[in-house]
């Protein structure tokens, strides 16, 4: 397995990042190649992505949650093979800093397809992760009233 690991500070409270990664089915707003992410029960979602004309499906299990700490996920049946962790610390009142390791297993032998692989999660995690802190700063602006 590879690992890569990112981080952003977003102008958020902690509540507030952590509470809008936890609407799964929100993912495609701000995840490249992400088409839809369906809530199966508490634990299960149904992922379909789609990323260089190739779509795929899977289904990921949360292995672990802690609120406002932590999610934990792995791939649980499908074409992907992946484990991931999300985290969130606050920094002060207004601000969170959120964490994201995805472990991943690259298709095709040899190093040069595992690099490959490192490059384009690495890019597309940094991307998800810029995306997501927009989207939860524009929510937290455009709100009027407490949460």
């Amino acid at each position: 397995m590879n690992t890569v690991k990112e981080s952003v500070d977003v102008a958020a409270p902690l509540h507030t990042a952590y509470h809008q990664w936890t609407h799964f089915e929100e993912f495609p707003r701000f995840m490249e190649g992400v088409d839809s992410v369906t809530r199966l029960d508490a634990r299960h979602n149904h992922w379909r992505t789609s990323v260089d004309g190739v779509t795929r499906e899977f289904d990921t299990e949360t292995v672990d949650q802690e609120p406002e700490e932590l999610i934990a996920w792995r791939t649980s049946d499908g074409e992907a093979d992946r484990n991931g962790v999300v985290t969130f610390r606050r920094l002060d009142a207004g601000h969170t800093r959120v964490t994201l390791a995805v472990d991943f297993r690259p298709e095709g032998p040899g190093k040069q397809a595992a690099a490959e692989a490192r490059g384009v999660v690495d890019q597309r995690v940094k991307g998800d992760l810029r995306r997501f802190k927009e989207y939860v700063e524009e929510r937290v602006r455009g709100r009027i009233g407490p949460e």
